[in-house]
């Protein structure tokens, strides 16, 4: 008895475009984790742990993640005075526009 390879069982690629791919990606979610460590004769120097999550904002949501909303850099309004301060210094560049009468104006520069 021989065998013969029956080539009728192998793999065969999904007719799924990237979109499709993409979209089972971010509804699922995919986590990357992995760790590099440095060393030298038996002595730990350095190690990275790297953790990657890919999903949907929905997603993470879902899982109960959701930093963004309470990360102060990625927030408006967060309280450290820059949204203030710009809109403070954006009024006063406006104003010195409308005085002029459209013409073009030397802006004071900060700190002279």
């Amino acid at each position: 008895m021989s065998l013969q390879p029956h080539y009728g069982s192998q793999l065969r690629p999904r007719g799924e475009s990237l979109a499709d791919l993409l979209e089972r990606v971010l509804d699922k979610g995919i986590v990357v984790a992995g760790d590099i460590v440095v060393g030298i004769a038996d002595v730990e120097l350095l190690t990275l742990k790297i953790r990657l999550l890919v999903c949907s904002v929905d997603t993470a949501e879902r899982m109960g993640i959701d930093w963004w909303k309470h990360d102060p850099f990625l927030t408006r309004g967060s309280g450290d005075g820059h949204d203030g301060r710009l809109q403070e210094r954006v009024q006063r560049i406006e104003a010195l526009l409308e005085e002029g009468g459209g013409r073009r104006q030397e802006v004071p520069k900060r700190g002279h």
